[in-house]
C-alpha cells in the first residue's frame, strides 16, 4: 500500500509527458515510442509493440517497438493476423496466448504473457497496443486501466497525426494545382491585398510572383480599358458581394448564394504592353459573414479576341471583295443583254473582257479563301516536288506582270549559273507573283522593282525591292498574319484580302525556308525569302 501513491504519481507523470509531446510536435512515431516506453515501464514489460491498422483494410503494421530488433519484428507477423473481431470494433484475443507461446519459442526471450488493448477512436479500431512480460499471471484491473490510458493516448495521437497528414496532403495538392494551373490565380485578403500569386498570373499580369505579394489589387491589376463588368474597387464600394451597400457583412447570405464578379478588358502591364484578359472574382466569407478572401481567376483571352477580330475582318473583307466583281459582272451582263440597244462588236468584246477579268478575279479570291481555310485545317502540303529554276521562274513572272503596268519597270538580277532547288514550282510561282504584284500595287508613283537572287553553299535567297510607300515597324511584325492589311488610305483604295502574304509565308516555310521584310515608311520595302538548296 505504501507504493500505490508512487505508482499513481509515475502514471500521472508519464501521461503528462505524453500530452506535452503530443501538443509540441506531430511526429507520430516519436509519440508512439514514448507511449510504448511508458506502458512497458508501468507494467514491467520487456517487449512492446504498437501496430496500426492500415486505413480502409483489416491489416495491421508495426509502427513502434520496444525490446526487439528490426530483424525480429517479422516473427510478430502471425500475432497480427486475423486480429479484428468479426464486428470490426474489438480484438480476437482468444488465441493470443497460443500465438504468444509460438512467438516466445521463436524469440527465445522467456516471454510468458501478452496484454493487448485496442486503440479506439470514435468506435473504430485504429491500432493495438501490446505489452509482453516474462511472468504468467492474470492481468489485473489496474493493469488493464493503465494500459487503457496509454492506448487512449496512442489512439488520439494517431487520429491527430492522420488528420494533420490529410490536411497537409490537401494543402500540397491545392498548392500544386494553384502553382501549375494554366490560368492565373490570385488570392486577396478582405482589404484587397495580394496573399498568393501563381506563376501563370505573373505571366499574364507581367509581375514576378514574389514582388506581387503584399501589393494592393489595383497596383497589380491596372485596367487600361474595361469592356465588360466593373472594377473590383467600384463593386466593393457598392456592396459586393451582397449587392446591397447596407449589408456590408453579408450576414443574411450563404456562401453558395454569393455572386461572383466577372471583368473583361485590356490590362496595362508594368512594361506598358497591353493584354486582353477576363478575371472572375469569387468571395470567401468567414463564419461571421465578413469578407475574408477574394479568389481571382484570370485568363488570357487575347487569342479569343483575335479570333473574333479575324472573323469580323473576314466578313468585312470578303463582302467588300466579292461585291465589286459581282457588281461589275452583273452590270456588264445586264447592259449587253438589253433589248433596246444595238451594240457594235467592239463594245461587246470590251464588255465581255471586263466580265472575264472580273470572273478571273473572283476565282482567284475564292481560291485564296479555300487555300487559307485548308491551310488552317491541314497545314501546307507540297505535292509536286521537282527541280525548280528560280531565275527562269522570275523571268516568266516579270513577263506576265509587266503587261499590267506602264509606270513600273520590272527587272531581275541573278548571277549565272543560278542553282537549281527542289520545290513545288506552282506554289513558288504563287509566292513570286504575290510579292511582285504587291510591289506594283503599293508603289502608286511607279518606279523600278528589282527581283534579285543570291546564293551560298546552303541556301538561295530571293528579294523583291520596290520604292513604294513602305511599312511601319508595327506593320512589319504583322504583315504575314491572316487577313491583315495595312490601315492606310492606299490600302483602303486597293483590292486585296490580306491572304497573299499569309499564304506566301506558308509556302516558303513548307519548303523549309524563311520569309521576312525590311521596310521604311516612304522609302519602299524589301521582301526576302530564303530556301535550302537541298530539301531535307
Amino acid at each position: 500500500m505504501q507504493l500505490l501513491p508512487d505508482f499513481r504519481v509515475r502514471q500521472r507523470d508519464y501521461l503528462l509527458e505524453i500530452s506535452r509531446a503530443m501538443t509540441s510536435q506531430l511526429e507520430l512515431d516519436e509519440v508512439l515510442s514514448l507511449i510504448l516506453e511508458a506502458a512497458a515501464s508501468m507494467l514491467a514489460g520487456q517487449v512492446g509493440l504498437i501496430a496500426l491498422r492500415e486505413q480502409g483494410t483489416t491489416a495491421f503494421r508495426v509502427r513502434a517497438s520496444l525490446g526487439v530488433t528490426i530483424e525480429g519484428l517479422s516473427l510478430f507477423s502471425p500475432l497480427l493476423d486475423n486480429l479484428l473481431a468479426e464486428d470490426g470494433h474489438g480484438l480476437r484475443a482468444d488465441d493470443l496466448d497460443y500465438k504468444l507461446i509460438k512467438l516466445a519459442r521463436a524469440l527465445d526471450m522467456g516471454l510468458r504473457q501478452v496484454i493487448a488493448l485496442p486503440m479506439l477512436m470514435l468506435g473504430d479500431v485504429v491500432g493495438v497496443l501490446f505489452i509482453f512480460r516474462e511472468y504468467q499471471g492474470q492481468a489485473s484491473l489496474n493493469d488493464q486501466s493503465i494500459l487503457q490510458s496509454f492506448a487512449d493516448q496512442a489512439a488520439i495521437a494517431v487520429h491527430n497525426a492522420r488528420l494533420y497528414q490529410t490536411v497537409r496532403e490537401e494543402q500540397l495538392r491545392l498548392a500544386a494545382i494553384l502553382d501549375h494551373s494554366g490560368d492565373g490565380v490570385m488570392i486577396l485578403d478582405g482589404a484587397g491585398v495580394v496573399l498568393r500569386f501563381n506563376a501563370a498570373m505573373g505571366r499574364i499580369a507581367g509581375w514576378q510572383p514574389e514582388l506581387a505579394l503584399g501589393q494592393a489589387h489595383d497596383a497589380v491589376i491596372h485596367w487600361k480599358r474595361i469592356d465588360q463588368g466593373h472594377s473590383l474597387a467600384r463593386v466593393l464600394a457598392e456592396g459586393w458581394p451582397c449587392q446591397h451597400p447596407e449589408l456590408a457583412d453579408c450576414a443574411d447570405k450563404t456562401q453558395a448564394g454569393l455572386e461572383t464578379l466577372y471583368v473583361e478588358g485590356d490590362l496595362l502591364r508594368p512594361d506598358k504592353s497591353l493584354i486582353s484578359i477576363g478575371v472572375t472574382y469569387a468571395p470567401l466569407l468567414d463564419q461571421a459573414g465578413h469578407l475574408k478572401n477574394i479568389i481571382a481567376n484570370a485568363r488570357d483571352i487575347s487569342n479569343f479576341r483575335q479570333a473574333e477580330q479575324l472573323k469580323s475582318t473576314f466578313i468585312s473583307v470578303v463582302s467588300h471583295e466579292l461585291k465589286t466583281p459581282v457588281a461589275l459582272i452583273k452590270g456588264y451582263a445586264g447592259t449587253l443583254r438589253r433589248d433596246d440597244a444595238d451594240w457594235d462588236p467592239a463594245t461587246i468584246q470590251d464588255g465581255l473582257a471586263v466580265i472575264e477579268d472580273e470572273a478571273d478575279r473572283l476565282t482567284g479570291l475564292i481560291e485564296n479563301l479555300l487555300a487559307a481555310s485548308k491551310l488552317q485545317a491541314e497545314g501546307m502540303r507540297l505535292t509536286q516536288i521537282g527541280d525548280v529554276l528560280l531565275d527562269q521562274l522570275v523571268t516568266r513572272s516579270i513577263e506576265r506582270l509587266q503587261t499590267q503596268t506602264s509606270k513600273h519597270i520590272l527587272r531581275s538580277d541573278f548571277p549565272k549559273p543560278f542553282p537549281i532547288v527542289q520545290g513545288d514550282e506552282t506554289r513558288l510561282r504563287q509566292v513570286l507573283d504575290n510579292l511582285i504584284a504587291n510591289a506594283i500595287k503599293y508603289s502608286p508613283g511607279g518606279g523600278e522593282i528589282i527581283i534579285r537572287g543570291t546564293f551560298d553553299d546552303q541556301n538561295v535567297t530571293i528579294s523583291v525591292r520596290d520604292s513604294g510607300v513602305g511599312l511601319s515597324k508595327g506593320d512589319e511584325t504583322r504583315i504575314f498574319e491572316r487577313f491583315y492589311r495595312v490601315d492606310d488610305a492606299l490600302s483602303r483604295r486597293t483590292q486585296g484580302t490580306g491572304l497573299g502574304l499569309y499564304l506566301a509565308r506558308a509556302v516558303v516555310e513548307a519548303h523549309g525556308g524563311t520569309i521576312s521584310v525590311q521596310s521604311e515608311p516612304g522609302k519602299g520595302s524589301n521582301f526576302t525569302f530564303t530556301l535550302p538548296r537541298e530539301q531535307t
